[in-house]
């Protein structure tokens, strides 16, 4: 008998909901929020609110899209966390009610992990490629910077961490400095191709082991720029393609460094990125030369698969599912994990 799963994601802020049939994907539809785009970042309370009027109608239309009825639905899968509290309240509100509704089971996912296992999503109109075990990941957003080595579909080991900053913030806390909007790392990205990556030089911490640390590079960037504008106002201005390049190839350099020594310490050439940071093309580049000269086997996810969304809540969902792991009713978001 097929498994067809139901997936509701809203760690932040984008109500996300997908059908996944045994491993395929049939729909995984996203609405955003652009409520936020004029405060410069994600406003808590506004997120929530808006969760709650995109839930049902997003609901609707995934399972249209899927061409499934809500009573062929097997499980119901959402995002415990980590993420706005607020956000993650109606999401795993709704899921109870549904799965309680249906009489159907329910399945709490970790939103890190989700992320990771995007590689194992099969799409019936591609060539579906996916990783080995062990299969070590670098995943990388604004929230998060890790490197993981997962040793089967729902087990996994966190080898490298930030231990302060994330990667994708440094992007969009430097990129505000530049006059850029939230979020700032995809317009980063676009400039950064039309510059040298090789004119600034800003600060790389060392950090042991495979942990990471971004919060001198954005003070490093800050009191760079501080003393280019006390004699020059329009340094931004006029140098912008080799700030963005050059701060671009900075942050991927530290992470492509670490992720480096994770494979030649673990000895694994099963290599991938996660997250919203993996859609920079600066990263996709270098992981792919890397893969050329290291013999990696990579894996890069389609963009739609970089952000948050809720085809990534579904295939985890269909592993839990699959191994018997379901949660009570009275399961709580939480945060942090």
């Amino acid at each position: 008998m097929p498994v067809t799963i139901l997936a509701i994601e809203s760690s932040c802020d984008d109500t996300s909901v997908a059908v996944i049939r045994d491993g395929y994907i049939l729909s995984n539809l996203i609405a955003n929020q652009g409520v936020h785009l004029s405060f410069g970042g994600v406003v808590p309370e506004l997120a929530s609110r808006a969760h709650q009027a995109n839930i049902v109608p997003v609901t609707d239309q995934a399972l249209k899209k899927a061409g499934v009825q809500i009573s062929d639905i097997d499980a119901v899968a959402f995002t415990r966390g980590p993420g706005l509290l607020g956000s993650l309240l109606v999401g795993t509100s709704f899921a109870k009610g549904l799965a309680l509704a249906m009489s159907i089971p329910l399945i709490e996912v970790n939103h890190l992990q989700a992320h990771i296992l995007v590689h194992f999503i099969l799409d019936k109109n591609k060539e579906n490629r996916i990783p080995s075990f062990p299969f070590l990941c670098l995943l990388v957003s604004g929230g998060h910077t890790q490197i993981i080595v997962m040793k089967n579909h729902l087990e996994i080991e966190i080898i490298g961490n930030t231990i302060d900053d994330a990667a994708g913030e440094a992007f969009d806390k430097c990129g505000k400095l530049m006059g850029f909007g939230y979020p700032a790392g995809p317009a980063i990205d676009e400039l950064a191709g039309l510059g040298n990556p090789y004119t600034f030089h800003f600060s790389k911490p060392y950090v042991k082991d495979l942990d990471f640390s971004f919060s001198g590079l954005k003070t490093s960037f800050l009191y760079f720029l501080r003393d280019r504008l006390k004699g020059e106002n329009d340094f931004i201005e006029k140098n912008k393609t080799d700030l963005c390049a050059s701060l671009q190839h900075t942050i991927v350099s530290i992470l492509m460094s670490k992720l480096i020594k994770a494979s030649e310490k673990t000895r694994i050439t099963e290599i991938g990125i996660a997250g919203g940071v993996s859609a920079n093309s600066g990263l996709r580049k270098a992981i792919t030369a890397e893969a050329v000269k290291r013999n990696w086997s990579i894996f890069i996810p389609p963009l739609v698969y970089t952000t948050d969304n809720a085809a990534m809540i579904g295939i985890t969902g269909y592993y839990k599912y699959l191994r018997g792991d379901f949660t009570d009713q009275d399961v709580a978001p939480v945060a942090r994990f």
